[in-house]
């Protein structure tokens, strides 16, 4: 490799005997250039490309020592090696103090050692750039990771700080510098609050690698913690013996913190933050374990809220999700401390009541509670939500030995609890398991009826009371099993309530009503309308609106000859929310009719609030016109509202010529009953209206004295 060479000197003879010696070295190493003043050095070396400096401190432009100052600031990184004579001992000593790497006496310039001084001193000069760079790489390095590095003495004194040890300590490499281990960098017991040995202590001890024991914790110089993670090693020089110790750490109270979360989530509902099932079962396995030990009981209550669908169909999962939290807290003030309350998911809860030697009261009185707190309304976003909930309870050990056996009991007789009509408690019973295999055989035959058309309708008249003529008809739905033969909605609908079938079922319903009514339109069949019920859960669904718009546009259904009933319950469950969907169906242009008015809790004030063409009257009124006790003063009441707010009066369920003719005094509009004509199916009903009541057929499917609506199995 050739090194070039600047040689600044104003004697020509030293120039000379230089370029002798080093031009004619062996491999030519050496490109030489020289100048004779300390400026034209300078500028030479601003130019770069020089490898190392020969000067003579005697310089035209320049003198002593200051010369030399002047030449190591412009060039601070190039070896430089003075010219020094005889009587210069004093001027060459400074040099070398002020930052020379060597001189070569004037007087033996000729020396063939001169190259290989001067080759020394350049690859020495590269070996200290190689190490400067190293360390500096080592140095960006330590300060640019998150850990932090600590290093020490064999005293185990500290003598090297990165970055982010100084942040995490509070010491600076300065402050520190020199200081114990155990001083910069306090560490205690996350447990007992303890002081403990650094473990570079013991590194340096017994010169070996260790790591921290779990549950560490660093102080800060101010008194901060952070819980952390480490590993210390001895450092050895090149002959293996130990010269000190570092020690590598780093902060993990964030994924401690983490962990702890993720721990909690695996074993919490998200929403609600109560146990979730996984735990719950782990609770009640251990609560079994213990209750067997001592000879106790303990009770578990499943929970179901009621009517919690509509909810999320008409006011949103938002508005659902609040309601659940807040049915969560009030389920967690109705408890003791020791019991636990989860959410199996959706609207379902679980109570586990423990070990007590009367489980069985506790759990009524935990019941009890909550159906009392529940009773008070929820205010979510500024509306107020009424929820109730159907509770099962299963006991230990009586109903169950093990966790799924109990659960599973309790949700067996929640079900029970809301075939009871909902909002009530009921225990378990083993003759409840049969009961459950029917429910779920019948949900599973639901399911199998929708997909392979099993349903079909039936339709009874609505007559005009003055003139007998045939106005409209009400749908009502039947289901003719292959292999229990017909059956009645009150029988199925109210499984198809709890399994969330009665959208698609309601949907259905009212695509066959208006394809028929159009048939009987296009037939020459003059009906004002039909009717056809709407359940809750059609109504608060969140597309009910549009899809009754689809249906009309597909079947061709006039919209003025459909006519939607629903229940007081249904409407007075959100008023505004009720006003707004009533409206739009308005806007589309059908008919609305209030069903079994009378039977709920509604008043003139909110009924007059809604866009109503229809009262039909309760048919408990209509037969208390001609009962023993009765005198028909109800019905005359509801006639008499209906006619003031000029909605039209139906009465239902008219059986008898009594309750025909008082009607008919009261000014009631129409009348529905087996008195006109029982339901009929499709094609008996067409001969019907073209034949009129005088040759009514009588239907071949025998039915009850009863009928029922189609959604909820209430008598007409």
């Amino acid at each position: 490799m050739t090194n070039r060479v600047l040689i600044i000197t104003a004697d020509s003879m030293d120039a000379e005997a230089l370029k002798k010696v080093l031009v004619h070295t062996r491999n030519n190493e050496f490109i030489l250039e020289w100048v004779t003043h300390l400026s034209e050095g300078i500028n030479r070396l601003r130019e770069g490309g020089i490898d190392a400096i020969i000067v003579d401190l005697a310089l035209p432009d320049s003198q002593g020592i200051d010369t030399f100052d002047r030449l190591f600031a412009a060039a601070p990184h190039t070896p430089i090696m003075t010219l020094s004579a005889a009587d210069d001992e004093t001027l060459t000593t400074a040099s070398v103090q002020h930052g020379a790497q060597g001189y070569l006496s004037k007087s033996n310039l000729d020396n063939t050692l001169v190259p290989q001084s001067l080759h020394n001193l350049i690859q020495r000069k590269a070996v200290e750039e190689t190490y400067f760079l190293e360390k500096a790489r080592a140095e960006i390095t330590l300060n640019s990771i998150s850990d932090a590095v600590i290093g020490t003495d064999m005293a185990g004194n500290v003598d090297y700080l990165n970055v982010a040890a100084e942040s995490m300590t509070g010491w600076s490499r300065e402050a520190a510098r020199g200081r114990p281990i155990g001083e910069v960098m306090r560490i205690i017991d996350g447990d007992t609050r303890e002081s403990k040995p650094n473990p570079i202590e013991l590194v340096l001890k017994n010169n070996t690698s260790m790591a921290l024991t779990a549950g560490t914790v660093l102080l800060h110089r101010d008194g901060r913690e952070a819980a952390i993670e480490d590993s210390v090693a001895p450092i050895h020089d090149w002959d293996g013996k130990i010269t000190g110790a570092v020690i590598v750490f780093h902060d993990i109270t964030n994924t401690q913190a983490m962990a702890l979360k993720m721990a909690h989530l695996a074993q919490h509902d998200y929403l609600t933050n109560l146990p979730n099932r996984v735990l719950l079962n782990d609770r009640v396995a251990q609560a079994i374990s213990l209750a067997k030990r001592r000879g106790t009981h303990l009770a578990v209550l499943f929970l179901d809220l009621d009517n919690f669908k509509q909810v999320n169909d008409s006011l949103g999962h938002a508005t659902g999700d609040k309601l659940l939290q807040s049915v969560a807290a009030r389920l967690s003030a109705c408890v003791r401390h020791s019991d636990t309350v989860s959410r199996q998911g959706g609207d379902e809860f679980v109570v586990l009541v423990t070990e007590d030697k009367f489980a069985e009261k506790a759990a009524l009185v935990a019941a009890n509670k909550i159906h009392t707190a529940m009773a008070e309304p929820h205010i979510v976003d500024g509306n107020e939500l009424h929820v109730t909930t159907s509770i099962g309870i299963s006991v230990y050990p009586a109903d169950g030995q093990d966790a799924e056996t109990l659960i599973k009991n309790a949700d067996t007789a929640m079900y029970s609890a809301k075939e009871q009509g909902r909002n009530n408690t009921q225990y378990f019973k083993n003759d409840m398991n049969v009961r459950m295999f029917e429910r779920q055989a019948m949900e599973a035959h639901l399911r199998r009826a929708l997909k392979q058309q099993e349903f079909f309708l039936q339709y009874q008249p609505t007559i005009n009371l003055q003139t007998g003529a045939i106005t409209g008809a009400e749908a009502l739905l039947r289901w003719n099993h292959p292999e229990w033969g017909l059956v009645l909605p009150g029988r199925f609908l109210p499984v198809a309530e709890s399994c969330h079938l009665m959208v698609p079922i309601g949907r259905w319903v009212l695509r066959e009503a208006c394809t028929q009514g159009k048939s009987w339109q296009e037939a020459g069949l003059t009906l004002t309308s039909i009717s056809v019920n709407i359940s809750a859960s059609e109504f608060c669904y969140k597309d009910f609106v549009e899809g009754v718009r689809t249906i009309l546009s597909e079947t061709g259904l006039d919209p003025c000859c459909l006519q939607l009933e629903l229940t007081e319950s249904v409407l007075m469950r959100d008023v505004e929310s009720s006003a707004e969907i009533l409206q739009q169906l308005k806007n589309i242009g059908v008919q609305l009719a209030v069903d079994d008015f009378g039977a709920g809790f509604s008043s003139l004030r909110y009924i007059s609030r809604f866009p109503i063409d229809v009262l039909k009257i309760d048919t408990l009124f209509v037969h208390d016109i001609s009962s023993a006790k009765g005198n028909g003063i109800l019905a005359s009441a509801v006639i008499a509202m209906a006619t003031s707010l000029k909605q039209l009066v139906v009465a239902e369920g008219v059986e008898d010529q009594v309750q025909r003719a008082f009607l008919k005094v009261q000014r009631c509009d129409e009348g529905q009953g087996y008195l006109f004509s029982r339901p009929l199916g499709a094609e008996p009903f067409t001969s019907l209206l073209a034949e009129g009541l005088s040759k009514t057929i009588v239907p071949e499917e025998r039915l009850p004295s009863t009928n029922y609506h189609w959604f909820e199995g209430e008598i007409v």
